[in-house]
């Protein structure tokens, strides 16, 4: 029976979200509620959401204050010179814009924090995509996938919860996957550039006037934030070109008056222009937030962060706290500049600590009810007999869904070791089931469970449904293919 209730809850939620009959707030509270009175365990509801509460309350402090600090970060122009190499190779090509976004993407993952992430390269790509009026779910998708394959590293979360769950080292681990895990974040690429050549095809090129084509044209366009404060930008003028290389009709990129001005319109390959949307805003390279002479100690204290939050010296809730904290003290000295830069980064802040408290609603009902357990029980006895020597591929298939639908602690920590005993039976390493437990990490990534994804989609403006259709696919699609490198490679 609780079997079938979780299941149901996770296809009911999953249903509304994508048709958008609900919010994925409204979803994530009501519908675990609803099948918690099912399962006839209402009576117990507030235990499990205060423990769910309890277990995400870390989750939900350490992403409001990273998304401050890396807001500061990101207005006082510390990421500028990453993102002027990227848009210098983007030029205004929506293929290169594209494969850009992934390349970013994984670079950035390298921190190992999937919110880094996605605030950094949403705030450095999200001006371009709205000025060529890309699709941005593409973005999403293409950020997704990229960090979902990057989140593989020791460091990242996965890799070490597999090596506790089954006592193994994880450089034992992680190590031999390297070759399977590049062949995955190359497929990701690939897909980037697939993606991004359809997106040319639908709105041609930006070019500007009196230049050959988009090689010349470099558009000077800088991370700007959710209510960055905004500074006068010079009027350029942009031919919209097709990919047959016939011009649309020209729009202007006029001056940006106010954080809730109007913004730059983004020309399509029809020549028409979209109305304005709140939040693109094309900031010249002299906004007045930008602290070029205190570059080198913003850049110390974010390289600092990172090396105490890799080496665990301090829980990571407590390095952003302090972080954001000392960020805001030296960069911006004056009591009103740092509640203009708070109240500048508030709406993030709210919407995605709130995400994360809903969720908290959804998970503390799975685990508290049992629905979680019942599940996994019943997805392993499901296999049969006979692919017991092939326990290593079960497993990596399994981690599709099961990292989907569960935590990671859930999966690494209560299904991981059933599989690692059943394969041990027929003679199948741990290691290999170690190894075959991380493929299911790109599709992870987009997992309605997974805090970083609403700082995704919150920050990118886009709906949760939309970006879970799009992203699906792709994401199973990459994890497929780094199982198949494992094996091919004999990893797995």
């Amino acid at each position: 029976m609780l079997t079938f209730l979780g299941f149901a809850m996770i296809a009911t939620f999953l249903v509304l979200i994508m048709m958008k009959k609900m919010s994925p707030i409204a979803a994530l509270v009501l519908i675990p509620a609803l099948f918690c009175v099912f399962a006839g365990k209402g009576v117990h509801l507030g235990d499990y959401v205060i423990e769910g509460v309890g277990k995400l309350a870390p989750t939900a402090a350490m992403l409001m204050f990273a998304i401050v600090y890396f807001g500061v970060m990101i207005d006082v122009g510390l990421f500028d010179p990453i993102v002027r190499g990227i848009l210098r190779f983007c030029k205004a090509d929506p293929m290169r814009v594209v494969v850009g976004t992934a390349v970013l993407a994984a670079i950035v993952s390298l921190d190992g924090d999937g919110s880094t992430t996605f605030m950094i390269t949403v705030s450095a790509m999200y001006p371009l995509y709205k000025r060529l009026g890309l699709s941005l779910v593409v973005m999403t998708g293409v950020a997704a996938t990229a960090n979902g394959v990057m989140n593989t590293l020791p460091w990242g979360g996965p890799t070490a919860r597999a090596a506790t769950a089954l006592k193994l080292d994880a450089a034992d681990i992680f190590v031999p996957m390297i070759p399977a895990l590049a062949v995955g974040l190359l497929f990701v690429f690939v897909l980037a550039y697939v993606l991004g050549v359809k997106e040319r095809r639908r709105v041609g090129t930006l070019v500007l006037p009196g230049q050959a084509g988009p090689e010349a044209a470099e558009a000077e366009l800088v991370p700007a934030g959710p209510g960055t404060a905004a500074a006068a930008a010079t009027d350029v003028a942009v031919t919209s070109t097709s990919a047959n290389g016939s011009a649309g009709s020209t729009a202007s990129a006029g001056p940006t008056a106010s954080p809730a001005g109007p913004a730059a319109s983004a020309p399509h390959g029809n020549g028409s222009a979209p109305a304005p949307e709140d939040g693109f805003q094309g900031l010249a390279p002299d906004r007045p937030t930008l602290r070029p002479r205190l570059y080198w100690f913003n850049a110390g204290l974010t390289v600092a962060l990172l090396t105490a939050m890799i080496m665990e010296l301090l829980p990571i809730p407590v390095l952003f706290l302090l972080g954001a904290a000392l960020a805001l003290t030296v960069n911006f000295p004056h009591m009103p500049d740092q509640k203009a830069r708070i109240a500048a980064h508030a709406d993030n802040v709210l919407n995605v600590a709130g995400m994360v408290f809903a969720a908290a609603v959804f998970t503390g009902v799975l685990t508290g009810t049992g629905m979680v357990k019942h599940m996994a029980d019943w997805l392993v006895g499901a296999i049969p007999e006979g692919m017991g020597p092939h326990m290593a591929l079960v497993t990596g298939l399994l981690s599709l869904p099961l990292t989907y639908f569960m935590s990671n602690d859930g999966f690494y920590f209560g299904v991981l070791p059933v599989l690692a005993e059943a394969g041990a039976a027929h003679g199948v390493s741990p290691l290999e089931i170690a190894r075959a437990s991380l493929v299911g990490q790109a599709l992870h990534m987009s997992s309605p469970l997974v805090p970083a994804v609403y700082v995704l989609v919150g920050m990118a403006k886009v709906e949760f449904g939309d970006h879970t259709r799009f992203t699906v696919k792709w994401a199973a699609l990459t994890s497929l293919v780094v199982l198949a490198a494992g094996m091919l490679f004999g990893i797995i």
